[in-house]
Parts: C-alpha cells; structure tokens; sequence
C-alpha cells in the first residue's frame, strides 16, 4: 500500500487576501441580515430616489399619512363589509405604525 486514502472536507491551503484599497464599497452588503428588494429596470433612478427624496418606510409613511387624512373626509357607509374590513386593518395597522414610531422617539 504505497498511498493510504485520504479523506479531505477543504482544500490545504485555506487563505483569503484582503486588501481594503480594492473594495467595491458601491455594491458591498454588510450587516447581520441583507435584503434584496428585486430587480428594477432602472436600478441608477431608484438608488437617486432613495438618496435625494426618501426611503421606502419614509415614503410609505407619507403614503400612510395623506390615506388617513383622505378616510377622514370620504364617506365610507356605501363600501361593502370586506372594504370596510380592509379599510379598519390599514387604520390598525396605521396607528401601530404612529405608536412605534413614538416608542422609538421616546415621546407618549
């Protein structure tokens, strides 16, 4: 038995250069947890909107903001009971939005 079989889980040398200067920083993802939100046409005008107006929860919340002030002023009574339920679970979930937002600002 000239070669006794060997069993190898990796290679032998097991080495990674790192060198900071080189670094893509424009498409690196650090942190615990990344999310890819899909591909989009036009990556370049989202990443411009997201820098120079707001972000996704920003936007929403003002999206969230003028639908509350719009269910104030539209008359609800002729919607039918699955529309008047969907619009009471976006009113809940609205409100859970303002009390967190509170909780994280430390205001009551």
């Amino acid at each position: 038995m000239a070669n006794a079989f060997k069993v190898s889980m990796a290679p032998k040398e097991l080495w990674q250069q790192i060198n900071p200067w080189s670094f893509d920083l424009r498409n690196a993802q650090f942190g615990l947890f990344n999310i890819d939100l899909g591909l989009t046409p036009h990556p370049e005008v989202e990443q411009a909107i997201l820098d120079e107006v707001g972000s996704y929860g920003r936007q929403l919340g003002r999206i969230g903001d003028v639908l509350e002030i719009l269910l104030k002023h539209v008359p609800l009574e002729n919607l039918s009971d699955s529309e008047q339920d969907a619009i009471r679970v976006l009113e809940g979930q609205l409100a859970a939005v303002r009390q967190v937002k509170r909780s994280a600002l430390g205001k009551k």
